[in-house]
């Protein structure tokens, strides 16, 4: 059985157990508090907050999607039998629908009936942290003759908030042996009973003064990756061998290592994926992780593999994501090629006249002339890819506090004109994501007496009828003098209501939310800020965008005035 064939008898299973069939979100999440979408529920995590209505919007209290995701976390273990950056997982959903016992037994029924695999274990929670053992799934499993019922605790069986809060719950999972007769997770069902209003690492730590809080409703959320689903089915050994790679690697020279065709394919799969959802080469953010990606693709094999491994991903899944043949992938990839040759040009005559070199000198040579990590690591094989993270994140810390101590009172200018402006700024980030989507980001800003300048994620240019729309949308919302709202409340509450963060920005526990419109998660505008703004649209005037350019690759900029 194909992979393909597995993702599609997966939807027409839960298609015909009442379940709304869900396209999967883009790999840039709305949810502000994660960098990519690291699982299916992300899209999904208002439905388990009771913030927004799963009948109004899907017809159903239960969905099924296959969902792109990826995490960065597993960068550095790429290369093995079966880490990846870049993954599909299939997940069914429910937001009160249904409980423990339908999602365990719609599970055992697709595993051992519609694919014919034996459950070799399950595991359930044992308890901790205040929370009762789940005895229920234990039973449940053992009544379907799955006798082989593990119980572990919190640090394995009780899923933690995706981000820094959310839904989380107990867990179970399934195990099936793989061709070396190996236990594999396959499936992990989620039974969201709590939200927590911090990180999973501090709910493990049980020292955070966070509490869990009870949720009105019953959430279940499972996740099952593709690759490692194929993997068993096929009876491979590794994730590498099932059809969704074994193509790729006839395409790769055959001189190079194992791992390295690996590395090769799943960076490539994963390139593809991020720029198609607007993700576009930089160095910090999601453009951070693509720009890492592609020049270490780039730093081991020429333009030419590299041509016919894009156009094998986007033959090979333009058909169940349509957004791939849309986005001229290639034209960025040979753009950051032409940077990278000149980045590697004077990246080598530096790095030929170090002898050794520290944590700190990569970092320069990373800053000041773009070499990647693995280019230098590949030449001083002693460097630690986790000292250079922690070099990079003190970079981005002393950075955040130039920028700040440089423009401390630009956005607290209260000049009226720039508080006008300042409103405007925020109607205009809501008009774009209303015509494009949640994925248009704010990626800079600079506000004056004059006029607003807005930075936003894009890959091309606005035509006149849009930025025409635009102005028709910011300039309705004026007309119809909305009323702009400050609240104080948790970061947390602010994130469960949707809230877009000011890009770059860090915040306490406490943050001040601006609201346009009505006061929820329905409002036309939720933003994290501090101000000054309008009582009411209508004091604002027209809105009138006066230029649109391009700022970098996939970032656009909007001037604005107020006639």
């Amino acid at each position: 059985m194909e992979a393909r064939e597995i993702r599609q008898k997966f939807l027409d299973f839960f298609a015909t157990r009442n379940h709304k069939i869900v396209p999967s979100s883009s790999l840039i999440p709305s949810d502000p508090s994660v960098l990519l979408t690291t699982a299916g529920m992300q899209q999904f995590k208002s439905y388990y907050t009771g913030v927004a209505d799963p009948v109004k919007d899907f017809s159903s209290k239960n969905v099924a999607s296959v969902q792109k995701s990826f995490r960065t976390s597993d960068i550095d273990e790429v290369g093995d039998e079966s880490h990846l950056t870049f993954f599909e997982m299939l997940g069914n959903f429910s937001f009160g629908g249904y409980g423990k016992e339908q999602a365990i037994k719609l599970a055992h029924e697709f595993i051992t009936q519609e694919l014919g695999l034996p459950i070799s274990c399950v595991t359930v929670f044992s308890g901790g942290a205040g929370v009762e053992a789940d005895l229920k799934s234990k039973k449940i499993w053992q009544t379907l003759g799955v006798t082989n019922v593990k119980e572990e605790g919190l640090a394995d069986v009780f899923w933690g908030p995706t981000g820094a809060s959310g839904p989380c719950g107990p867990t179970t999972e399934i195990y099936c042996k793989n061709t070396q007769g190996r236990e594999v997770e396959i499936w992990n069902i989620v039974f969201n009973q709590f939200f927590f209003g911090g990180t999973r690492k501090e709910l493990l730590s049980g020292l955070s003064n966070k509490k869990l809080e009870s949720l009105s409703t019953l959430g279940v959320d499972t996740g099952m990756g593709l690759e490692r689903l194929a993997m068993i089915v096929q009876k491979k050994t590794s994730i590498f061998e099932t059809d969704l790679f074994q193509e790729f690697f006839e395409i790769l020279p055959a001189d190079l290592s194992l791992d390295k065709k690996r590395i090769l394919a799943d960076h490539a799969r994963a390139v593809v994926f991020l720029i198609a959802d607007s993700v576009r080469p930089d160095n910090k953010g999601s453009g951070y992780v693509l720009r890492r990606l592609l020049r270490r693709v780039l730093s081991r094999i020429n333009l030419e593999h590299l041509k016919l491994m894009t156009d094998w991903v986007i033959n090979k899944y333009g058909e169940v994501y349509p957004e791939l043949p849309m986005v001229n992938i290639w034209e960025i990839i040979a753009h950051e090629h032409r940077q990278f040759e000149v980045t590697l040009e004077l990246g080598f005559r530096k790095l030929a006249k170090i002898q050794k070199i520290d944590v700190s000198q990569a970092f320069k040579l990373y800053e000041s002339h773009g070499v990647p990590f693995e280019v230098i690591k590949d030449r001083y094989s002693d460097l630690s890819r986790v000292e250079f993270e922690k070099e990079f994140e003190r970079h981005q810390i002393v950075s955040r506090a130039r920028v700040v101590q440089k423009f401390s009172g630009g956005l607290a200018d209260h000049d009226p004109k720039t508080v006008k402006l300042h409103t405007a700024h925020h109607l205009l980030l809501a008009a774009l994501q209303q015509l494009f989507g949640k994925q248009v980001k704010q990626r800079g800003s600079n506000i004056n007496q004059e006029r607003l300048r807005f930075d936003f994620s894009f890959n091309r240019k606005l035509t006149d009828e849009e930025k025409k729309s635009v102005e028709n949308i910011v300039n309705e919302k004026i007309r119809t003098n909305l009323t702009v709202v400050k609240k104080e409340m948790s970061k947390t509450e602010a994130e469960k209501l949707g809230a877009e963060m000011e890009f770059g920005a860090k915040y306490g526990d406490t943050v001040s939310v601006y609201f346009i419109g009505e006061e929820s998660g329905r409002a036309f505008s939720i933003e994290f800020c501090g101000g000054p703004h309008v009582t009411h649209t209508g004091e604002l005037g027209i809105f009138k965008i006066i230029k649109e350019e391009a700022v970098a690759q996939g970032i656009r900029r909007l001037k604005a005035v107020l006639e």
